[in-house]
């Protein structure tokens, strides 16, 4: 087939043709052929491209959501000398934006290679279906294509970046509730020992009957308490799935969770899954060692995206009925308005008689930034009018939802993360849920 190189060769014909009918009438004839000579030059080209011998496509098998990976392919050509090739694949939109993959392919001493990087923006399976070849001849004007159905699958699974950052990782190696498993003294509900009181140390905590004993100050030194049920309970309706910074909230939420989920598990507490749309979608067992993260990774791969909305009464008054005793119940939503908030502000009340209830929701940044916007003409005034009244319901919410004794964490997504961590290590220290 002709490449662009050789169409507009011909496009050019037509205006030398007129030009040499205006001049040399008689000489005409030279235009045509000069066509039919780049049409057999098309038709050679493409044949001293050559033929395909070998072609491999490497698709990765597992990728994490939001990260890069590449899809590589190695090309072998058989009685040819290709100028250049081009490769494109057909893939699920969750791979690439617009569900279409192109690069270009260099030619070497054992063939011709390239890869095309890609950014997976969702959980699940991303299937590859199909791949366009391209291929020129030496002087770039006929081109040879061909088609082939692949059908390779990439599973995307939840981003744990954080669980594996160095960071996490030195805290996990001298924080109290880390490798070391140190014991906390001066913290929790769990008594420990006696100890020499301190200037600094909380008089509350001097045992006067055992000072008394001694003819000296003692303090009550406690630890932390460990094998505490820790549930996080996601919501995966219509407001969750809207994209925040090019990955769904729901991701996002996933994402802090698990790096939380590893430091309970790391600090001896169990740990559970909890989904829900409509109706209740996925609920793991407790976990009680980090040997078994894995089995979280791969329930939280499971969240579907719904385009509903949640039903807060059914799927919490299904999680009360399966925790026998008091837990730490940590909740991943977003809200619009304080109607559609209701009914979830009335269920979540429904948990904290029992159980310690944490309420995750990130900061809405867009409408942040159009509240702040200058009013420079009427448009952006009254946007940033709509913008502050949603902001000002938001807060209302929030501050109904603390009312009535919940905790509520509301961070940047960027922050969520080592929020929802510090949330949770002080909730522990302070014993609140055994």
């Amino acid at each position: 087939m002709p490449t662009a190189r050789a169409a507009v060769l011909l496009a050019l014909a037509a205006p030398v043709a007129l030009l040499i009918a205006a001049a040399q009438p008689a000489l005409w004839v030279i235009a045509p052929v000069a066509c039919l000579v780049i049409l057999v030059l098309v038709i050679a080209d493409g044949l001293l491209a050559g033929r395909v011998e070998d072609l491999r496509v490497a698709v990765p098998a597992d990728i994490e959501v939001g990260n890069e990976e590449a899809i590589g392919a190695q090309l072998l050509f058989r009685g040819g000398r290709p100028s250049r090739a081009e490769m494109a694949l057909e893939c699920d939109p969750r791979l690439t934006a617009g569900g279409r993959l192109v690069f270009p392919l260099a030619g070497g001493d054992e063939g011709w290679s390239g890869s095309g990087a890609f950014a997976a923006s969702r959980r699940g399976t991303g299937k590859v279906v199909r791949a366009w070849l391209r291929w020129t001849g030496p002087l770039g004007l006929g081109a040879r294509q061909m088609t082939g159905d692949l059908d390779e699958a990439v599973r995307i699974w939840p981003n744990i970046a954080a669980v594996r950052s160095p960071a996490l990782q030195t805290f996990l190696k001298d924080a109290q509730y880390g490798l070391l498993a140190r014991r906390i003294r001066g913290e929790g509900t769990q008594f420990e020992s006696l100890a020499e009181y301190q200037p600094g140390m909380d008089r509350r905590r001097i045992d006067w009957k055992s000072s008394a004993r001694h003819v000296h100050l003692y303090a009550k030194e406690y630890e932390t308490e460990r094998n505490n049920q820790v549930v996080f309970a996601f919501d995966c309706g219509q407001a969750m799935c809207e994209p925040i910074a090019g990955m769904p909230r729901l991701d996002r939420a996933v994402s802090a969770a698990l790096a939380t989920a590893f430091v309970a598990l790391k600090g001896g507490d169990r740990v559970s899954l909890f989904g829900f749309a409509s109706r209740p979608e996925v609920s793991t067992p407790f976990i009680a060692a980090s040997a078994e993260f894995h089995r979280l990774q791969r329930a939280a791969a499971g969240l579907e995206y719904r385009s509903e909305e949640p039903n807060f009464t059914l799927a919490l008054a299904t999680l009360a009925s399966r925790l026998k005793r008091r837990s730490l119940i940590v909740v991943f939503s977003d809200f619009a308005d304080p109607t559609s908030a209701q009914l979830m502000i009335e269920s979540v009340g429904r948990l904290v008689s029992r159980h310690v209830v944490l309420f995750v929701t990130m900061a809405d940044e867009e409408l942040e930034g159009l509240s702040a916007a200058q009013p420079d003409d009427l448009e952006i005034l009254s946007m940033a009018v709509s913008a502050d009244q949603l902001l000002r319901q938001r807060a209302l919410v929030i501050r109904r939802l603390r009312q009535i004794g919940v905790d509520v964490l509301e961070a940047p997504w960027q922050n969520v993360g080592t929020r929802l961590l510090d949330a949770y290590l002080a909730i522990k220290r302070a014993g609140a849920i055994g």
